[in-house]
This record gives structure tokens, C-alpha cells and sequence, in this order.
């Protein structure tokens, strides 16, 4: 969960009231879902559990949250432009390279200018600027922040993509000038999040009218124009990544932020090469969230309380929001600040917190449950009970891993297999549609024990299938091997007729054509047209992609198809 430190006496002026101690703080706190985590003297370390907002994690976030909630008096900004009145930026442009469309192709900016950063100021803007991130921009990879000294800088900026070899300038942190791949190698940034654009053969740079560097994003911010200090009095915030909604809600929470703190917000007009979702000139910083509406039926039935509009509208402004009632529907326009209603649940979540957790009267439940196991729980230790019977020792493995092995070294066709979109490396890349690379791995690393090798799993798999909803099924996966000298298809085949006959499975058998079977060597279980198994000698071709220098006989159950049957 999100942690932030802030100064108790900054908290309280920027919330506008004085708590007479730490435990009514506390309460308050319950409102915000967050609780107190460390005291030391005037800092304060404060958690949240809720990730979906990410306009608490700053001391200006988290005030603004505790004044509205005791005020019921939202706040409202005049520095954001919208699809249909964009704000004037006069000459504050940031021109993005066309060559960035597949590397880093967004950005969003703003000019702060007011009172001179304090250190409590400063502190608390690197704190938002490390927790946006790393937690809401998945460390760096959708958002990266920098804020420069916007005064000694001249417009227009540009965004561009650069040869990594030959550009080079003095990074943050350092006095040597280095090219942008001697920073991934040589500067601590680099080498944390060079990742992110290693795979690029030209990487983002940002420069201005004068070909003086603002930054190599995400990386590190240039060592002059990059280092803001105390005393600075205006500042350019710039966010680059590769998620236009998530990064333009970032740039409007520090705008916020900022605003709350007595800054001015002056506006940043990004021109594209081509089209956004949203146009190619857009100005910073910019509201584009959709408006969220629910019932007051729905909020009396979730709720278990019956609320009037005046109730459900006061309980809103508590939280920030502005409600329109039509009948017997309401509607919201979120926050700047805010992108977190995804359904009227969350509007009702809202209300209630809104409305006063306390105010609720506790209910005893009137329904009497007793736990049972689940049909599939029970097959799986009557089947995990009878694969010992057998002489297998039971494995456990994680579902994720590499197209190499759940695809490459199987010899098999990957379209049907489940891909993560972001996967953190690529040794888990995969969610697996069978147990045999897990248990083929295994047997990899075991030719030293002595034979013969009997092992299992029983687990989940997912395929790919269009016919469901998610566009995916889970299977529950029995899978078990035989590896030794002597392992054929009919030592596998008559632990199969063991478990059947132990299952009172009435089947038939079919040839079958498995790629990972050697041809002729394989068949699967047949029950009114649906495959209960599939078993066989392993194809040559695969124990050698796995090294294996023993013959292995394989199967695997679909235990689901066993409850439907």
C-alpha cells in the first residue's frame, strides 16, 4: 500500500484546521482509508489502502481530502483546458518528434509559478514525484516526472528521439558529460531504469529552443536546468510515458497540488505529429474525464439506508464532488484529480463514506452458512491421494513463465496461450496452458537422482477462448510424468487406466496427434466428445530442447471435465 511522510504543521495549515491531537487525526484518517504509520516528532508517515487513488500520496493530496470531507465545499480550479475551450499557453509550446510514436510517445507539461520552495516544499514535491512513479506509473515504465527551472530555459521545447551514441550532456547527480548509453551504464538511474528503453534503437530527449537539455526521460534530468532548489519560485513540471489518460491525471494531481499550495498554474500546449484520441494540439493541464452517474435506488439498496438527494449530495461534496440529480439518477463530473469510477458502485462507495461510516447501524447477518468443500476441492485430494498411491511425488510450480519454454522448447503453436501485456521480465511472460513444462524443467535439473523419476502437479491452466466473456477459461490440470531408461506408452497408459477405473470414468480411446507426443506413440480419453486426457511418449525433439537424456512418458487430466460429466 501507498506510504508518504509529511509534516504534521504543513498538513494542518495546507487542511486548513487544527486537530487537538494525533488520535482525532487518526479518525479523520479513516475517511481518506488511511491510518497513521510511524510518528517522529512533526513527521508523520501515513498509509493508504487504497491504490485507486493516487491524489492522496502527497501532503497537498491528502490535506485538500481532510479539508473537502470537513468542509463539504469542493475545490475548484480555472487552469484546465478542456476539448472545447483549450486554455491560451502563448508561447509555452513542447513540440514532440513523429520518431517517438513507438518509443515514448506522450507528454503533458505546466509552468508553476508563486512562493519560493521551502524545503518542506521541495521534500514533499521529489516525495509525489517518486511515488506517481513508481506506484501509478509502474516505475517509470507508464509515467516519469521532471521539474526544471523553467525561467532560465527558452521556448519552444523540443521532444524528440536521439541517437544514443552521440548525444550527450551532464546528467543530474554528476560533472562528467556522458552519452545517453554511458548513463545506463555509469549513472545510478541508468542502470535502475535503463530497461525501459534498451530495446530502442533512439531514445527521448528533451531540449529546448536553445539546444540547452531538459532531460533524457525517463532516465535523469540534465544537471542545471534539472536541479531545482530551494528558493526557486517557478518551475516547469513535465510527464512523459506511454498511457495518455493515466499520464494527463498525473499532471493534474501536481497541478492541483501546487495550486492548494499557493501557486499559479500557467498552461503548456503540446503539438503531435499525428492525431491522439484526443486531438494533436492539446494543452496542459488538461480535464478529460468522463462523467460518472448511479441510482439513489441502488444506494438504498446497497446501503441498506434510504438517503434524499440532499443526503447523497452533502455526502458527495464531502468527498470532492459535484452531483446533478434526473429522477431518480445522479451524476458526477470527477475531479481533476480523480479517475477512479469505473461503475456506480464506486460513486455508492462515495456516499457512504461520505454519508459517515459511524452513522451506519450494525446489522446481525441473518443467513447461517456452513463451509463445505468445493465438488473440484474434493476430486483433487481423492486424486492427489491416488497419485501417491502410485508412487508420484507431488510438485508445486508457479503459473507464469517464458514463451521459450511454454512454447519454444514444447514444439508447439503459441496462439492459444494467455500473454501478459506488461510483463515485469520475460521469464514470465506467459500464464500456462499445460503442467508439462513445469514438470520437463524439473526433470532437466534432475539427471543426477536415481532413477526412475515419478512426479506431479495438480493445477490451474488458461488458454485462450473466444467464446468466454474474458476471452479466456481456466482449467483445473492434473499433469504427471515417468522418466527412466524404460518409460514408454505403456507404463504411462496403465496409470491412466488406474486412474480411471479409480475415478469410475467410463471412456474410450483415441489416437492422438499432440505435437509434443511422439507420432504413434500417444492417445487421449474420450467421453461423450469431450478429451478427459491426453497421454504418451514425449517427442525426441522436445527432451532434447530440454535437455533430457531419458526417455519420459507424459499425461494430463482435465479434472473439470470430470465434474461436468
Amino acid at each position: 500500500m501507498p506510504k508518504i511522510e509529511v509534516n504534521y504543521k504543513v498538513l494542518e495549515r495546507l487542511a486548513g484546521q487544527t486537530w487537538k491531537n494525533i488520535e482525532e487525526l487518526e479518525r479523520d484518517l479513516v475517511n481518506l482509508k488511511g491510518e497513521l504509520d510511524g510518528r517522529e516528532g512533526d513527521e508523520l508517515k501515513l498509509e493508504f489502502n487504497d491504490t485507486n487513488r493516487p491524489d492522496l500520496w502527497s501532503t497537498a493530496g491528502a490535506a485538500r481530502a481532510l479539508r473537502c470531507y470537513r468542509t463539504a465545499d469542493p475545490p475548484s480550479y480555472d487552469f484546465f483546458s478542456r476539448a472545447d475551450k483549450p486554455l491560451e499557453a502563448e508561447q509555452r509550446v513542447i513540440r514532440v518528434d513523429p520518431a517517438l510514436k513507438d518509443i515514448r510517445p506522450h507528454i503533458a507539461a505546466f509552468v508553476a509559478r508563486g512562493p519560493a520552495l521551502d524545503d518542506a516544499g521541495l521534500r514533499d514535491l521529489i516525495q509525489t514525484q517518486e511515488k506517481l512513479c513508481w506506484n501509478y506509473g509502474r516505475k517509470r515504465r507508464s509515467i516519469a516526472m521532471g521539474v526544471y527551472r523553467s525561467q532560465q530555459l527558452h521556448w519552444p521545447l523540443t521532444y524528440t528521439a536521439r541517437d544514443p551514441h552521440s548525444t550527450r550532456f551532464v546528467p543530474l547527480g554528476m560533472e562528467e558529460e556522458l552519452s545517453l548509453v554511458d548513463i545506463l551504464e555509469k549513472h545510478p538511474k541508468g542502470k535502475e531504469y535503463g530497461h525501459i528503453v534498451k530495446g530502442f534503437s533512439l531514445y527521448p530527449f528533451l531540449q529546448d529552443a536553445d539546444g540547452k537539455v531538459l532531460s533524457f526521460p525517463p532516465i535523469i534530468n540534465a544537471a542545471h536546468l534539472g536541479a531545482v532548489e530551494v528558493g526557486d519560485s517557478e518551475v516547469l513540471v513535465e510527464l512523459t510515458g506511454t498511457e495518455l489518460p493515466s499520464l494527463s491525471l498525473a499532471a493534474a494531481i501536481v497541478a492541483c497540488d501546487l495550486a492548494d499550495q499557493g501557486f499559479i498554474i500557467l498552461p503548456v500546449r503540446i503539438e503531435y505529429p499525428e492525431p491522439t484520441p484526443w486531438g494533436s494540439t492539446l494543452v496542459y493541464p488538461y480535464y478529460f474525464q468522463p462523467s460518472a452517474r448511479a441510482k439513489t435506488s441502488a444506494c438504498t439498496r446497497l446501503l441498506g439506508l434510504e438517503l434524499s438527494p440532499d443526503d447523497i449530495t452533502t455526502a458527495l461534496k464531502r468527498m470532492g464532488l459535484e452531483a446533478r440529480f434526473a429522477g431518480d439518477s445522479f451524476e458526477v463530473a470527477p475531479p481533476p484529480y480523480r479517475n477512479d469510477f469505473l461503475h456506480e458502485v464506486d460513486l455508492i462507495e462515495d456516499v457512504m463514506i461520505g454519508h459517515g461510516l459511524t452513522r451506519f447501524t450494525p446489522t446481525q447477518p441473518r443467513e447461517s452458512t456452513i463451509g463445505r468443500l468445493t465438488p473440484m476441492e474434493e476430486l483433487v485430494r481423492q486424486v492427489r491421494d491416488l497419485m501417491v498411491g502410485l508412487g508420484f511425488q507431488e510438485m508445486i510450480y508457479n503459473y507464469l513463465g517464458s514463451g521459450r519454454d511454454f512454447i519454444e522448447k514444447m514444439g508447439i503453436d503459441g496462439s492459444h496461450l494467455v500473454r501478459i501485456l506488461n510483463p515485469m521480465t520475460e521469464n514470465y511472460e506467459y500464464v500456462r496452458n499445460s503442467i508439462a513444462p513445469n514438470l520437463l524443467e524439473s526433470e532437466s535439473v534432475s539427471g543426477g537422482a536415481i532413477y526412475p523419476h515419478r512426479i506431479f502437479e495438480i493445477g490451474k491452466v488458461a488458454v485462450r477462448d473466444d467464446s468466454d466473456v474474458s476471452g479466456t477459461v481456466t482449467l483445473d490440470q492434473l499433469g504427471f510424468l515417468i522418466a527412466d531408461r524404460s518409460a514408454d506408452f505403456n507404463q504411462i497408459n496403465a496409470v491412466v487406466y488406474a486412474l480411471a477405473y479409480y475415478l469410475h470414468v467410463d471412456w474410450n480411446v483415441q489416437e492422438s496427434s499432440d505435437p509434443r507426443f511422439l507420432p504413434g506413440r500417444a492417445a487421449r480419453l474420450v467421453k461423450n466428445d469431450q478429451t478427459l486426457a491426453v497421454f504418451g511418449e514425449i517427442h525426441p525433439q522436445v527432451l532434447e530442447n530440454w535437455d533430457i537424456g531419458v526417455p519420459c512418458a507424459y499425461a494430463e487430466w482435465n479434472l473439470g471435465a470430470l465434474i461436468d460429466g
